[in-house]
């Protein structure tokens, strides 16, 4: 692939990405109990893993969130991406083994 060829795709992504950023706030309820409590690094570990299957549940259910919103914050999201990183990098590192 010619590095022009490259360079269009990733502009428009580029920009796509900082336009979608833009939209984001913080979180209101961060800090707060919910009915649980407030989530940490462990419940955010398991929101990771089990990320596939909560979104497609959250497509007909509008009360299932991917995310918990009460949350302690950093160590909550540590967590989450590392789960998310378990289910997915598994996922790509099983079929670049079969290549």
């Amino acid at each position: 692939m010619k590095p022009r060829n490259f360079l269009i795709p990733s502009l428009i992504l580029l920009i796509l990405l900082l336009t979608i950023s833009g939209c984001a706030e913080p979180n209101q309820a961060q800090g707060t109990e919910g009915a649980s409590g407030v989530a940490g690094f462990w419940a955010g570990l398991w929101h990771g893993f089990i990320l596939p299957v909560a979104f497609v549940i959250s497509l007909f259910d509008e009360g299932i969130g991917i995310y918990e919103i009460h949350n302690n914050g950093n160590m909550y999201n540590l967590g989450f991406v590392i789960g998310t990183w378990i289910v997915f990098g598994s996922v790509l590192a099983s079929r670049r083994s079969v290549r």
